[in-house]
């Protein structure tokens, strides 16, 4: 070593260096945690109203139907009998039927409407298709039901 020289340890070097060199440091670890918990409290509360709307929009419904039986009409067409049931036998209703083509694509479709009446009804439309149906189905029910369907 040369005279004028000095050495230094790593616990005598000087900080302001450093301190240009990585910049000052980062915030302590305690504030980003508390801001990750802060963040995971509120994705928790926003998944639980999704799913408690999904539930409401989408859950059981009031009124609900299944085929009974189908049978092909001439003239591409096709009867199907379902079984309505309900909630609330007092308001009438309405369920979309539709048909079905040899490659499964929806051919056909009708909104049927459920009269008042009672719990469990048995309705039978025919249904009319661009093509040879194949099969039938429901494809829903509500009450909400069309002005057109509705009798005066």
């Amino acid at each position: 070593m040369q005279s004028g020289e000095t050495v230094t340890t790593e616990g005598d070097a000087d900080p302001a260096p450093l301190a240009e060199r990585y910049g000052t440091p980062r915030r302590p670890r305690s504030s980003r945690r508390g801001r990750g918990w802060l963040f995971g409290g509120i994705a928790v509360v926003v998944s639980c109203a999704i799913a408690w709307i999904a539930y409401v929009n989408l859950g059981q419904t009031s009124i609900d139907a299944e085929r009974v039986a189908f049978e092909e009409r001439p003239g591409n067409a096709m009867q199907i009998t379902i079984n309505v049931t309900r909630d609330d036998p007092d308001r009438p209703g309405v369920c979309i039927v539709r048909v079905r083509d040899r490659a499964g694509a929806e051919s056909g479709r009708k909104e049927v409407l459920v009269p008042a009446g009672a719990g469990h009804s048995r309705v039978s439309t025919v249904v009319k298709s661009i093509g040879r149906p194949v099969t039938a189905d429901v494809y829903g029910c509500s009450y909400s039901i069309p002005r057109y369907l509705s009798t005066p």
